[in-house]
């Protein structure tokens, strides 16, 4: 998958919806859908939920596209070269783990 937008273009395509037809669903106009479609305008992490029931598709596999996309964006803002990306793989499961860690009560 490219891009979050394309993720929705693409299954916005496969029901023959258009982006009007979309934007009724989730509340937006279809130039705010043009918009996300192209990735000049982010989608609401608010309306993800709302998402993946539209399209059928887990709320889990929406939000990691969705986040995934969002980190990707900023990685290439700010040049970050591509051992960034399991840097932040580790990091999160230090995260994790450290939570886990957290939760868990000894006596």
């Amino acid at each position: 998958m490219a891009s979050f937008g394309d993720f929705i273009k693409v299954e916005r395509e496969k029901r023959e919806w258009t982006q009007t037809d979309l934007g009724a669903k989730i509340g937006v106009n279809s130039s705010a859908v043009s918009r996300i479609e192209n990735g000049s305008q982010t989608f609401s992490k608010n309306k993800l939920e709302l998402l993946s029931e539209l399209f059928g598709v887990d709320k889990q596999k929406v939000i990691d596209l969705f986040f995934a996309d969002k980190f990707a964006r900023e990685a290439y803002k700010y040049h970050c070269s591509d051992t960034i990306f399991s840097v932040a793989e580790k990091a999160a499961s230090y995260i994790r783990n450290k939570n886990a860690k957290q939760g868990k009560l000894e006596f």
